[in-house]
């Protein structure tokens, strides 16, 4: 039954790091374009954009770091796995490749993620608009 629960922390942490990005910045977005004079679905689809930015800046150190445990394997001869655990991994990439490293193929992910979390927020924007004309 543990194994079921094996890397439950780290998609966790990924997954809030995601969501802090995606939420917060969606909402402080939207009151910025307001205050530039952009409304309605531009606004919407800006702030949304703009927050699946953020989403995919806050979550990709730690996604990376998560792909690089999974990935790991123990060394044929010693047995040893190179990490210990995540922050272990976060420590040696970054003395590798210096803090950038966690950002590594930012590119391929903020095309993965971003759409992603545009599509949430859009739908959740039409959400919060069908729940007001309905009083709720």
């Amino acid at each position: 039954v543990a194994g079921l629960f094996k890397g439950a922390v780290p998609t966790a942490t990924r997954a809030m790091a995601l969501n802090f990005g995606m939420l917060g910045f969606n909402s402080l977005s939207k009151d910025l374009l307001k205050d530039c004079g952009v409304t309605g679905p531009a606004q919407v689809f800006g702030a949304s954009a703009i927050a699946g930015f953020f989403a995919s800046f806050f979550s990709l150190p730690f996604d990376y770091v998560k792909t690089q445990v999974q990935k790991m394997k123990p060394d044929p001869v010693t047995g040893e796995v190179p990490f210990k655990g995540p922050i272990d991994c976060a420590m040696q990439q970054v003395k590798i490749g210096g803090i950038t490293r966690l950002w590594t193929g930012f590119p391929t992910y903020y095309v993965r993620i971003a759409p992603h979390a545009m599509i949430t927020l859009i739908a959740q924007d039409q959400v919060k608009k069908l729940w007001g004309t309905l009083g709720l």
